[in-house]
């Protein structure tokens, strides 16, 4: 039987102990981190390749993985039409070949920065439903497939405008698709019901401001949260019905990392025009500015790559390519090393190590640990922009024409 109940994340297998699927952007936690062993260490073009597929279009987006099945998406920029159609396609995940391709939307391109794409939005998937966003200027567009590519429903939340272009990725929560509209207009949070994409709350957003931010769920002072940074500030929401828990201003304009969480401390990097990192304190109330900022540092901050955190610390690399390593308690600084020419997407941890790709398609392997040690750099030989996943002992790792399966 494929399909799983909506909430079981992993599958036990006896072989390999525990095997996740990586359902939605930076995986089963959305931290980035996979539980799983026997991940692969080194690997090139032809060494550990199980199986490499040439992608229709083109998109920044990462794969997803539920059990036998891949999906991402991509925007066929090729089309003679002025109209392109973005799409969401599903592949084998044990041959690579593409089981169908569906067109979600045709429309113009959107204005958009250089380092964005016209398809940067990870799917999610529950085991049952696959939900994807696109804009289709300037409404942003959230669909709902099953598995067998049948659309189940479409519906636009509601405008997007924004100079950089659009990059929302959908997470699940219970019976929810939850996406953030940060924008430069009436900017908002929206939860839609899974099953039919009625609206369920919508959150306001007061600084109007176009951010890029998926947001991140975890258990802390006693309650579930929904944190994000983004339209100047970085704020906490109940995710069963959008109201705010707490909100810090600022520390700067414009946000794309996603944050972290580890040791009852949230990691924040962004952004521009200033840079900044902080450790914040979740178990506040109301504005907590003042109050629940432990920690806050201004130099080698990283805007678009995501963090990652491991053990006490936590990692980073900012876009020139500088990695480092804080102490997650008091954010002291235990390393700073460069790795790649430059950084876009976000990286990955399993059995102690990290993985961060580097745009010219090159894997840094590093231990996860307060002295900086490089375990391995695993070349593919063509640009990089998505972020992997991990699933059943295997990387799948999308660059700029292929998705490769490395085992």
């Amino acid at each position: 039987m494929r399909f799983l109940p909506a909430l079981l994340l992993v599958v036990t297998i006896p072989a390999f102990g525990l095997a996740e699927n990586w359902p939605a952007w930076r995986g089963p936690r959305l931290d980035g981190t996979s539980l799983e062993q026997g991940i692969p260490l080194h690997w090139n073009t032809t060494k550990n390749v199980v199986w490499r597929t040439a992608i229709p279009g083109r998109g920044y987006s990462s794969p997803i993985v539920w059990e036998d099945r891949i999906f991402l998406t991509a925007c066929l920029e090729d089309a003679k039409d002025e109209t392109k159609p973005r799409v969401l396609l599903c592949l084998d995940k044990g041959s690579g070949k593409i089981l169908w391709q569906k067109v979600v939307l045709v429309s113009p391109l959107e204005r958009k920065h250089r380092l964005n794409s016209y398809a940067s939005s990870t799917p999610a998937t529950d085991g049952k439903y696959v939900f994807v966003t696109f804009l289709d200027y300037p409404d942003m567009v959230v669909a709902c497939y099953d598995f067998d590519g049948k659309l189940i429903w479409k519906k636009s939340p509601g405008k997007f405008f924004s100079k950089h272009g659009f990059c929302s990725s959908p997470i699940l929560y219970k019976n929810l698709v939850i996406i953030n509209g940060d924008q430069d207009a009436e900017a908002y949070i929206v939860a839609l019901d899974k099953a039919t994409g009625k609206e369920v709350w919508r959150a306001d957003r007061p600084n109007r401001t176009r951010s890029y931010c998926t947001p991140i769920i975890i258990d802390a002072a006693g309650r579930k949260q929904l944190v994000l940074s983004g339209s100047k500030c970085i704020a906490s929401y109940n995710p069963d019905n959008g109201k705010q828990w707490w909100i810090i201003d600022g520390p700067t304009e414009q946000f794309v990392a996603s944050l972290v969480f580890l040791n009852d401390v949230l990691f924040m990097t962004a952004g521009f025009p200033e840079y900044h990192i902080m450790g914040i304190r979740p178990d506040g109330l109301g504005n907590v500015t003042k109050t629940h900022v432990l920690w806050h540092r201004t130099d080698a901050m990283a805007y678009v790559p995501s963090p990652i955190a491991h053990d006490k610390y936590f990692f980073m690399v900012n876009d020139n390519g500088v990695a480092s390593c804080w102490e997650a308690k008091t954010g002291k600084l235990h390393w700073k090393e460069r790795l790649g020419r430059h950084h876009s997407a976000s990286p990955v941890s399993a059995e102690g190590r990290l993985y961060f790709p580097d745009d010219d398609g090159r894997m840094w392997v590093l231990k996860a640990s307060a002295k900086f040690e490089v375990l391995a750099r695993n070349d593919l030989e063509d640009k990089t922009f998505a972020s992997p996943a991990i699933s059943d002992g295997k990387m799948f790792i999308r660059t700029l024409h292929y998705l490769y399966c490395i085992d």
